[in-house]
């Protein structure tokens, strides 16, 4: 029978798209009291013009991404309830009518495959709890994030890649300190 250890932490990643840069702030304050400092920050990238206009008719406009590390492990049995309380606020800080205002795109970082969630049900995405799945968007291997059939386009990106790997080296450095 195999040995039953507990669930090395891993590091909390949150893309974020949105117009309105008062919400993206008022939300990332929200975001820091539930998850703590952010550690890095990716560089902002138009999300309409390089890969969708799909969320600009509830954003108001052009959509803007930025993908936020977060600097405290969390264990990864929690990702379930961290995708909730992303859609939690994804409802309180949309219109009137019901449409978000910002979009928030949890995921997890261990050292070999980074892991987004999503309440969107597909064959190549996993069942968690009350309706969140998870998906293997990258893997890690020979020196470099790996992408696979389904990685959304800007997963896929230079930009993207690059600063995982940066969040990745912060993450085995926590990990080694941590041992």
């Amino acid at each position: 029978m195999g040995q039953i250890y507990p669930f090395e932490g891993e590091k909390l990643l949150v893309g974020v798209i949105y117009h309105d840069e008062e919400i993206l702030h008022t939300v990332l304050d929200e975001l820091r009291a539930e998850f703590g400092e952010i550690d890095a920050v990716s560089e902002e990238y138009s999300f309409s013009r390089g890969y969708s206009t799909y969320y600009d008719g509830e954003l108001g406009g052009e959509g803007k991404r930025r993908i936020y590390s977060f600097s405290r492990l969390v264990d990864p049995s929690l990702q379930a309830e961290i995708k909730e309380f992303t859609n939690e606020l994804e409802k309180k800080h949309s219109s009137p009518d019901g449409g978000r205002l910002i979009n928030l795109d949890p995921g997890l970082m261990s050292h070999g495959r980074f892991m987004l969630s999503t309440t969107k049900n597909a064959s190549f995405r996993i069942p968690l709890k009350r309706g969140i799945y998870t998906e293997l968007t990258l893997f890690y291997a020979r020196g470099r994030w790996q992408k696979l059939m389904w990685t959304y386009m800007d997963y896929q990106s230079a930009l993207v890649l690059d600063f995982l790997e940066k969040v990745r080296r912060v993450y085995l450095k926590q990990r080694k300190s941590e041992e």
